[in-house]
């Protein structure tokens, strides 16, 4: 269950997780209409600064959850998942803590090693991120894929932003099985004033590497 709900973490992609020393496989290259664009997202996530909404999340399964998340940039964020899930996940700017409240447990994954680093990042430039590996036009969206592995040559990330004017809209993940999770963002407001608390999980429990 744990693994379902960390497909949140997979909001822009495992860009963090991509093999070091690698050579990528090959794939076409960008074009200048494409980089214009990755150019137009990467603005709209560095002009993001606070951010609060719902969400609604489908998984591989046909199950369905909901929630609240908030977003307070740098490296802050809040993703409350609506009873009955027990999962609240934290990130408060250096560590992303997964809390099971039906288990009483919480993991803890530093920040810069999730893929949450790249939404949280200070400054955000998708233009020279070799993850990237697609992006189109559909029907008043704007779709950009990556991969979550420098292995990888096709993406198995789909993000989608509303065009003309840009909004993070949903994202879904394709997990090494083939099985997808689609988690899609509504009711947002940006600019809003979030409360310290929101991203203070207490708790002593240490780092694990296991996800």
């Amino acid at each position: 269950m744990r693994r379902r709900f960390l497909a949140v973490l997979a909001i822009a992609a495992s860009f963090a997780l991509s093999g070091a020393g690698q050579l990528p496989p090959a794939h076409a290259p960008l074009s200048d209409e494409q980089k214009a664009d990755l150019d137009r997202v990467s603005a709209y996530l560095n002009a993001m600064h606070t951010l609060e909404g719902a969400f609604t999340q489908i998984n591989p399964d046909g199950s369905i959850n909901q929630g609240m998340f908030y977003i307070d940039k740098p490296g802050r964020m809040r993703f409350e998942y609506e009873p009955p899930a027990p999962i609240l996940l934290v990130s408060d700017g250096s560590t992303v803590a997964v809390q099971n409240k039906r288990l009483n447990t919480v993991d803890r994954y530093p920040l810069w090693t999730t893929p949450l680093k790249l939404i949280l990042d200070k400054d955000v430039n998708l233009k020279h991120n070799s993850a990237i590996v697609g992006v189109e036009h559909q029907q008043g969206s704007l779709v950009i894929q990556a991969r979550s592995s420098s292995m990888r040559a096709q993406g198995n990330i789909t993000l989608v932003f509303s065009d003309p004017e840009l909004e993070l809209r949903q994202w879904t993940v394709v997990d090494a099985q083939g099985l997808s999770t689609t988690v899609a963002l509504r009711d947002m407001k940006a600019g809003v004033d979030l409360a310290p608390s929101l991203f203070v999980l207490n708790d002593k429990s240490k780092f694990t590497k296991d996800d």
